[in-house]
């Protein structure tokens, strides 16, 4: 029997924000719209927002079986840290993949954005490329790519580093930290911070930074509010420029 692929489902980037409408056909293209139609089987981060996003491909491209009938399986939760934990774990994200061996097409897809990109299911994708199963990634939005290409900063060479720490003194440490990796390779240092600590976030950037280290802010890409600015730390500091605490955003700087 021939094994089913693992798809890559890109999804739209309004997680989380309230009153956020955005029209499904104009972040996805149709093709990975009709795709993700015919899809029966899902590995997701949530079913519940999974089936929230398969309403709206629904409203352009019928889905293939009724929502209520659709497989969709919630991605194992990080592991303890036992030996036992970590032998249970393997054999979760394995089982993910049975729909696969049988010769069913899986879809894989985050809350937001490209799935595997800073997010658990890249554990997913390596356990299918163990098991001998195509993996086939689709086009969608990637809120850290497009940050960075809308940025102005250094595009050939960059790095996510994820969340900073939420303590004050450590945040401010691990500021200056990749700010100095950033000045001795020239090499855009990207993160992320839950929306409510977004304000938090800017203001340690603003203190531990040096007044001419480049800052980009990307906030709400691809929703009708969203922005992108990029100055130094200095014009940041004099603009006494806010943020809002209620959506996402990627910030970038560049020593």
């Amino acid at each position: 029997m021939n094994k089913g692929k693992l798809y890559l489902v890109p999804n739209g980037l309004d997680f989380g924000v309230e009153g956020a409408a955005v029209d499904l056909q104009q972040v996805l293209p149709l093709h990975v719209i009709q795709i993700a139609a015919g899809l029966t089987h899902w590995a997701a981060e949530s079913a519940k927002t999974t089936r929230a996003f398969l309403k709206k491909v629904d409203a352009v491209v019928p889905l293939a079986q009724p929502l209520q009938s659709l497989q969709i399986s919630e991605l194992p939760r990080p592991p303890k840290g036992r030996a036992a934990d970590q032998v249970n774990q393997s054999q979760a994200w394995q089982s993910l993949l049975k729909p696969a061996l049988a010769g069913q097409d899986i879809g894989l897809i985050s809350e937001a954005g490209l799935p595997a990109v800073a997010d658990p299911g890249a554990l997913l994708v390596a356990a299918a490329h163990d098991a001998d199963i195509e993996v086939v990634p689709l086009s969608g939005p990637s809120a850290l790519l497009m940050a960075l290409a809308a940025s102005g900063l250094n595009g050939q060479s960059f790095a996510f580093v994820g969340y900073l720490p939420v303590d004050g003194p450590a945040r401010n440490s691990r500021i200056r930290e990749l700010e100095a990796l950033s000045v001795r390779q020239q090499q855009t240092q990207l993160m992320i911070e839950t929306p409510y600590r977004n304000s938090a976030l800017l203001q340690g950037l603003l203190t531990a930074l040096r007044p001419q280290t480049r800052l980009s802010i990307s906030c709400g890409l691809t929703l009708p509010q969203g922005w992108t600015r990029s100055a130094s730390v200095e014009q940041w500091r004099s603009s006494g420029e806010g943020m809002p605490n209620n959506i996402p955003a990627v910030f970038a700087i560049l020593g």
